[in-house]
């Protein structure tokens, strides 16, 4: 009898270890399905920036950095695709893989007709930019309402890490757009039209957000390196009608972008 009790409790131990560790991994799954959509969404925006400074002169660079955002995003898709983590229902994700197939087919588009005119065809680029828009709106929905899934634990300063970098993101964009095509307006492949200047206060407010609290080791000199990065380019996105070495501000912005990604991994490893 007193077997029996003590195989019983090893057993109710061992299911509970299994519960916890199950857990567990469905919990890593979700917060891994969470990251690379968000990953999903810079990437496309990297993407049309690097497009629309290809448009100048054909740039090999800038045809890589293309193919590289891309090749990322793609990534990104597979994996949210073949997750197990059952977020989001499986119709949602093929809906958006869909429209990112039409962005992909965009993109080829116009950089063969950059290749083979030397110059843009303006409806394939607004087809294009008007298709950016549709897929990160679909992309953004779905991934807020991940974020209220009961399987996904949020933390506040990653999510303002998260917001600023696709905020970075979309200002690239359209800072590009501005500075390498004639006829801009209506090209800003973003979800909105909140003007550069406002984008920048936006940007403004959630490196307020990170900054906030106390801070030390890495993240603290992360952080500050954003700050001044930030304030190197901040004017010349606020005053974005004037005339402003547009190379630099990609490349700060690049920065800026790879130091966000550097804050969320020592936020989520201090979780």
């Amino acid at each position: 009898m007193k077997d029996l009790h003590i195989r019983a409790k090893a057993i109710s131990l061992a299911l509970s270890l299994l519960f916890t560790f199950s857990f567990a991994a469905k919990a890593d799954e979700a917060a891994d399905f969470l990251s690379n959509l968000h990953e999903f969404r810079v990437n496309n925006f990297v993407a049309l920036d690097a497009y629309y400074r290809f448009t100048v002169d054909g740039n090999t660079d800038a045809l890589n950095e293309i193919v590289t955002a891309i090749n990322s995003a793609n990534t990104s898709m597979s994996t949210v695709s073949d997750s197990t983590a059952e977020v989001l229902a499986a119709s949602e994700i093929e809906n958006l893989n869909q429209e990112f197939d039409k962005f992909k087919n965009l993109v080829r588009l116009n950089i063969n007709d950059v290749r083979q005119s030397g110059y843009p065809d303006l409806r394939l680029v607004s087809e294009m930019a008007d298709q950016a828009a549709i897929l990160n709106n679909r992309a953004s929905d779905m991934y807020n309402e991940a974020l209220e899934s009961s399987q996904v634990s949020s933390n506040d300063k990653v999510e303002a890490a998260r917001l600023a970098s696709v905020t970075m993101a979309q200002m690239m964009a359209k800072y590009s757009v501005r500075s390498n095509m004639s006829v801009s307006q209506t090209f800003q492949g973003s979800s909105d039209d909140t003007p550069l200047d406002q984008k920048a206060q936006q940007f403004e407010n959630l490196l307020g957000q990170l900054s906030a609290g106390p801070n030390s080791g890495p993240l603290k000199t992360t952080l500050e390196g954003i700050k001044s990065k930030w304030s190197f380019i901040k004017n010349s996105y606020i005053n974005y009608n004037e005339n402003n070495v547009s190379f630099v501000i990609d490349r700060y912005s690049k920065g800026i972008l790879e130091d966000l990604a550097t804050t969320i991994d020592l936020l989520q490893q201090s979780a």
